[in-house]
């Protein structure tokens, strides 16, 4: 077998590199005198321009592609352009930066996930002081605390359990965004490692379209411990309440709870923030809460047998009465007809979209904590105090937080904004249109990081999850029907 010889020449008009012997018919065949000859390219086709048949020789920054001689003088005349060698300098340049910044940012991370480990061992051990306290004072009422003391150490273990969800909360969330920056680092990394320029520019331009958000304020992790004064509170009082332990004594251990000052948590800041000041302006325009866009899915592992997930987990719809054959998972909504979302927000500013139909569809954000077993009121996203959402009844839109509902006045909107400042303690929900119409906001402290949740009590309920800036829908969220009372059974 013959060996390979070197390219002499590649012809733009084949599409085909020649060596010296087979580019002796171009040379001297009158039929291919006008056949474009250059210099030897590797890969030839992907290095032409599909138009004129041109070496792709130029980058346009306007429309970040790669262009050829011809292209400048056509669709690209007057836009900026320089060398393909040049333009991947640059880009070089800011891929590197932007690896330094993942780096730093995965580091943070990191230790801050570290010091939670460390807070929760601190957690364990400030709880098991406080208890040996409490049992210590407690010896002298043995007989008449018995039931007192088994209600102050509940609450002890109510703090320590909320504690320690919550740590495990925000570990998660910190897990699961290095995860996604592990990802986009490794994937600039081997975009990094194209040597050829043409390659790497438009693989460059692809990955920069679909290249998700990876901002990731840097954390400290503190531990805010307040619970010794339970304590204190415990011994001034053991005197003064033998009478009346069983009330005395829940009343005031519950009133010190309730502190902000008091108990045990995570505390959580954002360090470049608060170093620098910075404030950002409120979103007022649809382009303006896209910047903060997020594309959420279904966690399959969380629906209710009832919920059937479509679309790559983008849509669920309620099948009652068919029951889907899905394992049976400590994380799956058992009687309330739940699901909730993969990503979780925390650490900054978030939003997301969410198409709604079906009368008595809610869409909220609640902790990873909630119930999934038991119809217990607290397991759905109406009733307790860590969890905040809209409700669409077929005619109207109202709040629920807490098991209290609060009827809105906005109108009828198929396309339901969720924005959420965590740094803030807000949380808004908007009808999205041609303008962002305010639906209803909560002002809170978010101890750990939320979870899209979504309650579809009745059949053929739908929610679709929206890609950040997708078109909007035509039809409305469900037609209008006569509200009912009450809330439909789990």
């Amino acid at each position: 077998m013959e060996r390979p010889r070197r390219a002499l020449k590649s012809c733009l008009t084949c599409l085909v590199s020649y060596c010296e012997a087979h580019l002796r018919p171009h040379l001297e065949n009158a039929k291919f005198h006008n056949h474009r000859l250059v210099a030897p390219l590797r890969d030839i086709e992907r290095r032409t321009c599909e138009i004129h048949k041109w070496p792709l020789e130029l980058f346009c920054r306007a429309d970040a592609c790669c262009l050829c001689r011809d292209c400048l003088a056509d669709d690209h005349r007057g836009h900026d352009t320089v060398p393909v060698a040049q333009a991947r300098r640059q880009l070089e340049r800011e891929l590197k930066d932007k690896r330094g910044e993942m780096t730093k940012t995965l580091t943070a991370a990191e230790n801050a996930m570290d010091k939670l480990q460390l807070n929760t061992v601190s957690i364990q051990n400030s709880v098991t002081q406080v208890r040996a306290v409490v049992r210590a004072e407690f010896e002298q009422l043995r007989t008449a605390v018995e039931k007192a003391e088994r209600e102050v150490s509940e609450i002890l273990e109510a703090e320590e359990k909320q504690a320690l969800g919550q740590a495990e909360g925000i570990r998660a969330h910190l897990e699961q965004r290095c995860g996604e920056l592990n990802k986009t680092r490794a994937q600039v990394d081997k975009l990094s490692r194209n040597k050829n320029d043409v390659d790497f520019l438009q693989e460059y331009c692809e990955w920069k379209k679909e290249a998700s958000d990876i901002s990731l304020p840097g954390v400290y992790i503190g531990l805010m411990d307040g619970l010794k004064s339970i304590s204190h509170v415990i011994a001034e009082a053991t005197q003064e309440l033998c009478a009346t332990l069983a009330t005395s004594y829940m009343d005031k251990v519950r009133e010190t709870c309730n502190t902000d000052n008091v108990g045990i948590k995570t505390t959580v800041q954002t360090i470049v923030a608060a170093r620098q000041g910075m404030t950002l302006p409120e979103p007022v325009t649809r382009a303006d809460f896209l910047k903060y866009g997020a594309q959420v899915s279904f966690d399959a592992d969380t629906a209710h047998v009832f919920l059937r997930l479509t679309e790559d987990n983008r849509k669920v719809t309620n099948t009652t009465p068919w029951q889907h054959p899905y394992p049976d998972l400590p994380e799956r909504f058992q009687d309330w007809r739940q699901v909730l979302a993969v990503e979780s927000f925390y650490l900054g500013r978030h939003y997301f979209e969410a198409d709604i139909g079906g009368e008595g569809t809610h869409v909220g954000l609640t902790y990873k904590s909630i119930q999934r077993k038991g119809g217990d009121s607290s397991g759905c996203i109406t009733a307790n105090n860590f969890s905040w959402c809209l409700h669409w009844n077929g005619r109207a839109f109202s709040a629920w937080h807490s098991g209290v509902e609060t009827p809105l006045s906005a109108g009828n909107f198929t396309r339901v904004g969720v924005y959420v400042d965590s740094a803030g303690g807000l949380l808004a929900f908007y009808g999205v249109d041609e303008t962002m119409t305010l639906i209803h906001r909560y002002e809170a402290e978010f101890l750990e990081p939320l979870y899209p949740a979504f309650w579809l009590p009745k059949k053929e309920n739908v929610v679709v999850l929206v890609t950040p800036g997708e078109a909007l829908p035509l039809k409305s969220p469900s037609p209008p029907t006569s509200p009912k009372n009450g809330v439909p059974p789990p």
